[in-house]
C-alpha cells in the first residue's frame, strides 16, 4: 500500500468562506431556539428519511414544515464524546475527550456555547442530560438551569431563550430487556434486516422493539412541539431536532459507518426569519454536509455572534453562515473497556475509513453493547460457524482502509479501497483525513495510556499545541505505521528507541501490522516489551506472541498486569485487550488476571466504580471466556 501523503493546507480553512449578510437580518430580533435531541437513533429510523416501517408522524410533520438535512453526521458515533464536541464547538478528538467515559480536563482556551449565548442575552436551559465527557465543564456554571425541571417558561420576561430537551426513550438500553412479543407494535417478521445481520429471532425482536421505542420517542417530540404552540411562542422560535448518534443494533452506534454516524437533523424556521432559510421554501431538503462540530458556531451565528477562533465547525445558518464544506470528519477511540482507533471522512457520495488498529476486530465483545440479545445472538451464530463471509467479517481483523460508495452501497458492505478504479477517490479522501488530523491536532496521535504524562497540569488540547509536541513527526510516523509496507521495517525498529513514547507506540504498531514481516526485529521487540509505556510493552508482547516468542510475550503481559508501580489501570486494560486478541490462555496469565479481578472487585463497588475501572470489566470477561469463573 502506498504511504499516506501528508497534506500542507488545512481542509477546514479552505471552506470557511462567509456568505454576505442580508439586510433584514440586521433588523430582526433574536429568535428563541428550541433543541429537541433524541438518543441513539440514526436517520434510517425516521419516516421522513424514507423508512416507511418507522412510525414518526411528529418528526415527519416537523420536516414538512421545515428543512431536512440529508447529510448530517455525529462525529463520534456515541453520545458523550459527541456531546463534548457539541458543547465546545471543537472536536472531542482535538479536546482530548474522545474516549467513551473520559474525565480528562478541558483547556481553558475552549469555552462552551451557552456561555456565549447567555452573554448575548439568552436564557439558557438544559433538560437535563449533561455528560460532557470531561471534568472541565460544570453544568451549574454554564446554564441558567440544568435539571429535569429546567424550562424556557422559567425565563425572565422579555428574554429570548435557548432550551434543550434530551429524550432518553430511544437510548440503547431500551433493547436490553426484551418485552413480550405479543406487546410489540411493530411485527418482527416484517422487519427488513441489513445484509450483515443474521436472521435470528433475537435480532428481529430487537429491531421491532427498537422501532416501538422510536415511535414512543416521536410522541414525546409531539408533546414538546404542542407545548411550544400552546405557549404562543412558535412564531418566534427556531426548532431544531436531531438524533445524537446512530444506533443501536450492533455495528451501528460506536462504529464509523452510516448506521452509526448518519443522524436525522430537521430545522423549522419561522417566516419572520425567512432570511435564514437554507433553501427556497419549507419542506425542501438540504444536502449540505453538517457535522455536530458545526452546531455551536451555528447557534452563535443565529445570535449574530462570530465564532471564536478555537471553534472548528462551520455555521450552516445565520449571519456567519459559510459556504458548503466538501467533507465531514468522524473518529473513534476507546469505547468503554475496548481500545480502538478509527478515523473517517465523508463527502456526499463516499465514506473513507482509516483503521489505525487493524489488528483488532470490529465487534470486540464490549460489555454494554453485548447486553442486547440481538448482539449476543450474532456473536453466538459466528462462534457456532453459522454465519457466512459477510456476517462473519466483523468478528475478524479489519483492513487498514475502507472505502464505500454510499449511494450504490447504502449498507457499506463492498470495500472499494483496493479497487484500481477508485484509486483517485481513495487518494483524495486519504489526503483529506490527513489534513484534518493536522488541522485539529488530533489527540489520537498519543495513546491514551500516556495522556497524564503528556498533559501534565493542563490538557491534551494544550499539549498538542505546545512547542514540545512533535506534531509533524507524529503524523508522519502514524501514517507510515499503518501503511503496512515491509520496506519500512528498519524505520519501525528505529522508532522503538525514540525518547517520545508516542513515537515508540507507532513504531511497535508498524511492526505488529507487518506480522511475519517483522521477524528480523524480534530483538528490538523484546527490548520494547519492557517499555515503561504500557501500550508500547503490550503491543510488543502481541507482536512477539504472533511470531512464536510466547515466553517473552507472556512475561511482558504478566509484568504489565502485576507491576502496579510502573503501570496504571489504563495500561492493564490495554494489556487485557491484547491478551484477548491473541487468546493468550497461559496459566501464569490466567492467574494474574484472576488476582487482578478479585482484588479490584473487592476494592470497587457499584456501577459507577465498575465503569471507571475497565480492567475489572475486561478481566471478568476473560475469566468467563476461559471458563475460570461462572458465566
Amino acid at each position: 500500500m502506498e504511504k499516506i501523503v501528508l497534506g500542507i493546507a488545512g481542509v477546514l480553512s479552505l471552506t470557511h468562506t462567509q456568505l454576505p449578510v442580508k439586510e433584514k437580518e440586521e433588523k430582526a430580533e433574536l429568535p428563541n431556539i428550541l433543541w429537541i435531541v433524541s438518543e441513539d437513533n440514526s436517520a434510517y429510523f425516521t419516516g421522513c428519511y424514507g423508512n416507511s416501517f418507522a412510525t414518526t408522524p411528529n418528526i415527519d410533520r416537523l420536516a414538512a414544515q421545515g428543512f431536512l438535512y440529508t447529510h448530517a453526521y455525529s462525529p463520534n458515533a456515541v453520545s458523550s464524546p459527541s456531546r463534548n464536541t457539541i458543547i465546545t464547538g471543537a472536536y472531542s478528538a482535538s479536546n482530548g475527550n474522545e474516549q467513551m467515559r473520559s474525565n480528562y480536563p478541558k483547556s481553558e482556551e475552549v469555552r462552551t456555547y451557552p456561555e456565549y449565548l447567555r452573554k448575548a442575552g439568552y436564557y439558557c436551559t438544559n433538560n437535563s442530560k449533561t455528560d460532557y465527557n470531561t471534568s472541565g465543564i460544570d453544568p451549574a456554571l454554564i446554564w441558567d438551569e440544568s435539571s429535569n425541571k429546567a424550562h424556557y417558561k422559567n425565563r425572565p420576561e422579555g428574554k429570548p431563550f435557548f432550551a434543550v430537551f434530551n429524550l432518553m426513550t430511544s437510548h440503547e438500553s431500551s433493547i436490553h430487556k426484551p418485552v413480550p412479543a405479543q406487546q410489540l407494535r411493530h411485527d418482527p417478521s416484517k422487519v427488513v434486516l441489513p445484509p450483515y445481520h443474521p436472521d435470528t429471532p433475537e435480532m428481529r425482536h430487537d429491531w421491532a422493539q427498537y422501532y416501538d421505542k422510536i415511535e414512543d420517542m416521536d410522541r414525546e417530540v409531539g408533546v414538546l412541539l404542542k407545548e411550544l404552540e400552546e405557549s404562543g411562542l412558535a412564531d418566534n422560535t427556531i426548532v431544531m431536532y436531531y438524533g445524537d448518534n446512530g444506533g443501536v443494533l450492533a455495528r451501528s452506534k460506536r462504529f464509523m459507518y452510516e448506521t452509526g454516524t448518519h443522524v436525522p437533523l430537521v430545522v423549522r424556521i419561522p417566516e419572520k426569519y425567512k432570511f435564514m432559510f437554507p433553501a427556497k421554501k419549507p419542506g425542501e431538503r438540504v444536502d449540505r454536509l453538517v457535522n455536530f462540530v458545526d452546531l455551536a458556531p451555528t447557534l452563535l451565528s443565529i445570535a449574530g455572534i462570530a465564532a471564536p477562533e478555537y471553534m472548528q465547525g462551520q455555521a450552516f445558518l445565520g449571519r456567519y453562515r459559510t459556504g458548503d464544506p466538501r467533507y465531514v470528519f468522524m473518529s473513534r477511540q476507546r469505547m468503554d473497556e475496548r481500545y480502538d482507533m478509527v478515523r473517517a471522512v465523508r463527502d456526499k457520495k463516499y465514506r473513507y475509513i482509516h483503521n489505525y488498529m487493524p489488528f483488532r476486530i470490529t465487534l470486540q465483545h464490549l460489555d454494554y453493547l453485548f447486553t442486547a440479545p440481538s448482539a449476543l445472538s450474532w456473536e453466538k451464530a459466528f462462534m457456532e460457524g453459522k454465519t457466512d463471509e459477510l456476517r462473519s467479517r466483523y468478528f475478524r481483523t479489519k483492513p487498514i482502509e475502507e472505502l464505500y460508495d454510499t449511494e450504490n452501497d447504502p449498507w457499506e458492505i463492498k470495500n472499494l479501497a483496493g479497487d484500481p478504479a477508485y484509486r483517485k477517490v481513495l487518494m483524495r479522501m486519504r489526503k483529506a483525513e490527513n489534513e484534518w488530523r493536522k488541522e485539529v491536532r488530533d489527540v489520537g496521535l498519543i495513546p491514551e495510556t500516556e495522556h497524564e504524562d503528556f498533559m501534565g497540569e493542563k490538557s491534551m488540547y494544550d499539549y498538542m499545541r505546545s512547542p514540545g509536541c512533535p506534531l509533524d513527526e507524529l503524523l508522519e510516523v502514524s501514517g507510515l505505521a499503518t501503511s503496512g509496507n515491509p520496506k519500512d521495517l528498519d524505520s519501525f525498529a528505529g522508532f522503538l528507541k525514540h525518547a517520545n513514547s508516542a513515537i515508540r507506540y507507532w513504531g511497535v504498531t508498524g511492526l505488529l501490522i507487518l506480522k511475519e514481516g517483522a521477524r528480523a526485529a524480534i530483538p528490538e521487540l523484546k527490548t520494547a516489551s519492557t517499555d515503561r509505556s504500557g501500550s508500547v510493552a503490550t503491543l510488543a508482547a502481541e507482536a512477539l506472541y504472533g511470531l512464536g516468542e510466547k515466553e517473552a510475550a507472556i512475561k511482558a503481559y504478566t509484568t504489565v498486569l502485576k507491576d502496579t508501580v510502573t503501570y496504571g489501570m489504563k495500561d492493564r486494560n490495554f494489556a487485557l485487550n491484547s491478551i484477548d486478541a491473541v487468546d493468550a490462555k497461559d496459566p501464569g496469565i490466567v492467574e494474574a488476571v484472576r488476582s487482578l479481578y478479585y482484588k479490584k472487585s473487592s476494592d470497587s463497588q457499584g456501577f459507577a466504580a465498575r465503569y471507571s475501572n475497565y480492567d475489572i470489566t475486561m478481566s471478568e470477561y476473560l475469566l468467563k471466556k476461559w471458563g475460570a469463573i461462572d458465566r
